[in-house]
């Protein structure tokens, strides 16, 4: 029997503030999660949405040392970008506050202390990787080497980013310090324990038995940690930017992200309601869902809950964890340190007015099941040929045609036919398959539904063809355009949740006062006869090519950019004797003629002065330089190679060149100009 509520708490996975938010983010929790409760309270539901930045943790710390400034500079700064740009964006948080509050640090410390005074943790002392140079001892993200499995040689002490493995600092092959470059020590530490296993016969009755109707990803990976069987894990990190571990002997030591994070839903909570926050949290008529990462689960499924557990007091586990797998971007893992996303700031400034397209294209192409992929090509097609030719389409035809023959009023409705009748069938189904969809976190198939009345509304008006009735029925174009336009204030009703900036703008033209809710779908009455329309206006217009093309060069120039930091010169090849080298004869020429070689698109035949008689050497960089360019160059060249041919042209030396790291070829030159033949030694 389905449990009712009288509340619903819903959180979102905090961000890091070492940067700003990207797709990845919104496609992840922060779009699903705004659907959501907007959902619920057009149903008219109490509802709580809490987010906030993360602001503790070593990603922070390694921004700071990277940048030369503080870490509080750092979250400052990308705290208020995060903020900023969701609010921007529409997601409607309740709160939007920040782990290095003062609020939150008192209620991580209480929560910690609550723990330690019920002898709830362990004290462990164990080897962990040291700086000598430093003098540190480093938290996972400070050590770097190769991934045991895809063989990275970036990975992190964590977590592998280019295959997507968790790793412990003992699996990394050569860990050396993020910090310094040093090979890593390791060395003596003690840290306070969390005993999951304490904990895994409930998390197993919680989980496996309780909530078989969590979404396969969440479950499966829950079932995965618990039948491997759980172990303690540490709470406390040597550090000095986090929250201090309140205890005695426990000095630069501070709460372990993964500890503190999570209180920052609780720490939110008490910030927007001081004297009610408990009964979200505390009440069993309420229930919390947690919209998070596929990378998040275990904390939120396995860590947070064994917390909470561990704390008592009634406080309440999440009743959904509902989280979705990755976003890639143009068939390649988004990644913040390589700079390869869609910032959310850059988008808002770069697409001024769209970011409902944005919440669309987003949401059509969520990762529920499956890792999937963003593509500018993807992103122009849904927005000119779903929300354009379809939605913004028929909403349009329906508001001229009312504007032209009943002068912007709402005509009431006559008899209806069997295509009228049909049609409310039609939006019946859809609307309650929207609303299964929305109860059940499946918000593609909720927005594919949406879409339906859309598409209902095209094909009626194809159908019924108002414009040609006109003619000779005028009262049977009353009832079709009545219905065509309840059809659009449906459309204002369903999209809310997925596309609010449009919804408001198509219920301000249809005349509809108050507020939309949820009750209104599914309905052919919600516009009364006889209500002025306001002036027509476009929900959507197209996206050009020249704007994508934009995106896409950014992508190109990021790339471009990765791979020239990312290059490393190749191993030096074998030693030879000095007589060998020296028998090379090494000299400078001048280029008089080069011309491209017919039927040959690498190479180029040059004439080249060599200070004796005029020489032919053929070289093969005509993808990376015009001949014309060249006419008077100096180049460096290999003057005693034996002649041979190619394209039966004679090449008498070498022209020296090197090869760049983006794969360019850069011809070798003089700094100064010399006389044609000049030895090179």
């Amino acid at each position: 029997m389905e449990r009712k509520f009288k509340r619903t708490l819903i959180t979102t996975a905090l961000p890091y503030a070492n940067g700003p938010v990207h797709i990845g983010h919104l496609a992840g929790v922060y779009v699903p999660a705004d659907i959501y409760a907007r959902y619920l309270r057009m149903r008219g539901q109490d509802v709580v949405m809490v987010g906030g930045s993360d602001e503790h943790g070593v990603p922070i710390t390694l921004r700071a040392r990277k940048e030369g400034i503080t870490p509080q500079q750092v979250v400052d700064r990308y705290h208020n970008i995060i903020k900023d740009s969701l609010e921007e964006l529409g997601v409607s948080f309740n709160i939007y506050s920040r782990t290095t509050s003062e609020l939150h640090h008192k209620t991580a410390s209480e929560f910690f202390r609550h723990l330690y005074d019920k002898g709830e943790f362990s004290v462990q002392t164990a080897q962990q990787p040291y700086d000598e140079k430093t003098g540190e001892f480093l938290a996972d993200r400070y050590v770097v080497g190769t991934c045991p499995r895809c063989h990275n040689e970036n990975a992190y002490g964590d977590q592998c980013e280019a295959c997507g493995s968790s790793l412990n600092v003992t699996d990394l092959i050569n860990p050396r310090s993020a910090l310094t470059g040093e090979p890593v020590k390791m060395r003596e530490t003690t840290h306070w324990y969390l005993p999951l296993d304490k904990w895994e016969p409930k998390l197993r009755e919680w989980i496996l038995e309780g909530h078989k109707e969590w979404k396969t990803n969440v479950y499966g990976q829950c079932k995965s940690w618990l039948d491997a069987g759980l172990q303690p894990r540490a709470v406390s990190r040597d550090l000095n930017w986090g929250v201090p571990v309140p205890v005695e002997g426990a000095e630069g030591k501070v709460l372990y992200v993964w500890f503190d994070a999570p209180i920052g839903y609780i720490s939110n909570t008490k910030e927007l309601l001081p004297d009610s926050w408990e009964k979200y949290w505390k009440d069993p008529e309420s229930r919390i869902i947690n919209f998070i990462g596929k990378d998040n689960i275990v904390f939120h499924c396995i860590v947070f809950p064994s917390m909470l557990m561990a704390y008592g007091d009634n406080f309440q586990l999440p009743d959904n964890v509902p989280a979705n797998e990755f976003l890639n971007l143009e068939g390649d893992k988004i990644s913040t340190s390589r700079n390869w996303a869609v910032w959310l700031h850059e988008y808002l400034n770069d697409f001024p007015g769209k970011q409902d397209v944005l919440r669309y294209v987003l949401t059509a192409n969520a990762p529920e099941t499956k890792d999937n992929d963003f593509t500018w090509a993807d992103f122009q097609a849904r927005n000119n040929n779903e929300l354009v030719a379809i939605l913004g389409n028929f909403v349009n035809r329906a508001m001229v045609l009312t504007h032209k023959y009943f002068n912007g009023e709402v005509p009431a409705a006559g008899m209806l036919t069997e295509t009228d009748t049909l049609l409310a069938t039609e939006l019946g189904s859809a609307t309650e398959a929207l609303t299964a969809a929305l109860e059940t976190f499946h918000f593609r198939e909720a927005l594919k539904q949406a879409m339906e009345i859309a598409r209902l509304g095209n094909r009626y008006l194809q159908e019924t063809e108002p414009w040609k009735l006109a003619k000779t029925d005028m009262e049977r174009v009353k009832t079709i355009l009545n219905i065509a336009l309840q059809l659009c204030a449906n459309i204002a009703v369903a999209f809310e949740p997925f596309t609010p900036f449009m919804s408001e703008k198509l219920a301000k033209m249809l005349g509809l006062s108050g507020k939309l809710t949820w009750d209104m779908l599914g309905k052919l009455d919600i516009i009364s006869a006889g209500t002025t329309l306001a002036t027509p206006e476009l929900l959507f217009d197209k996206i050009e090519d020249s704007q994508i093309e934009a995106q896409l060069k950014r992508l190109a120039d990021t790339k471009k950019a990765n791979e020239a930091t990312a290059w490393k010169a190749e191993p030096q090849a074998k030693d030879v004797e000095f007589d060998t080298f020296a028998a090379c004869d090494l000299r400078v020429g001048t280029v008089l003629e080069c011309v491209k070689v017919p039927k040959a698109d690498k190479l180029l035949r040059f004439l080249i002065d060599d200070g004796l008689e005029k020489r032919t050497i053929v070289s093969g960089i005509a993808k990376y330089y015009k001949p014309e360019e060249l006419v008077g160059k100096q180049v460096c060249f290999i003057a005693n190679l034996p002649p041979r041919k190619l394209k039966g042209i004679v090449s008498e030396g070498m022209i020296l060149s090197a090869e760049n790291s983006d794969g360019s070829i850069v011809l070798l030159s003089p700094s100064a100009a010399v006389a044609p033949g000049a030895k090179i030694g």
